[in-house]
């Protein structure tokens, strides 16, 4: 097993870790979805929750690859945290999920048939804002707190962490953001949440994750 994994399972769902700083961030959190309800934004809102529930879809299939390689997941997050709740998501980077995708449907245009570069918006901005976030991990995997282990998943070979890593999160999110009834948002959320909940559930009864 990698050194990263190791370090990551040692403290893995350690509650001795906790930090007061959490509270904070997660005011801060909770602020920014008040502010999108209270300004009856209820589409940001659902994009937010869409984004969340595909980075923790992601983590869920990341700790799997650990689980049955038994080498390392495909990213690792051993570094310093309050919370490490996957082995590749800190509480700490948790929380900035859940806001992100609010900040990113902020980006968009109103008109979605608007075109950037001669590309549709919706699509510029999901292909955009993905390398943006990718070369934000390459900082963090230079720093040596996000650790990548497969070759296929690394630099320079960063294209698959666009194209799965990112892209998907951003597709999913606008999609969530353009529909246009409420009933159908909450629809998309539902089945979003009910797969990542069945599975984390499913797996802590049969892999023992709890």
């Amino acid at each position: 097993m990698s050194e990263a994994s190791q370090a990551a399972l040692a403290v893995l769902r350690d509650p001795s870790r906790f930090q007061w700083y959490l509270i904070p961030l997660f005011v801060i959190v909770i602020y920014i979805y008040a502010n999108e309800i209270e300004k009856r934004n209820f589409s940001a809102v659902c994009a937010g929750l869409a984004f969340y529930g595909m980075d923790l879809f992601n983590e869920i299939w990341n700790a799997l690859v650990l689980q049955f390689t038994g080498k390392s997941a495909v990213w690792t997050a051993p570094g310093q945290t309050a919370y490490l709740i996957f082995v590749g998501l800190n509480i700490e980077t948790s929380l900035m999920f859940a806001i992100l995708g609010i900040a990113f449907v902020k980006m968009l245009p109103k008109d979605r048939k608007a075109r950037v570069l001669g590309l549709p918006n919706r699509w510029f901005f999901a292909v955009f804002n993905s390398i943006l976030c990718v070369g934000v991990e390459l900082i963090l995997n230079r720093a040596g707190v996000l650790v990548w282990y497969y070759r296929w998943w690394n630099w320079p070979r960063i294209w698959l962490i666009i194209l799965i890593g990112y892209l998907p999160f951003m597709v999913v999110s606008f999609w969530v953001y353009d529909m246009e009834k409420i009933r159908s948002k909450l629809a998309a959320l539902i089945a979003l949440y009910a797969v990542d909940f069945s599975a984390i559930i499913a797996l802590a009864v049969i892999l023992n994750w709890i």
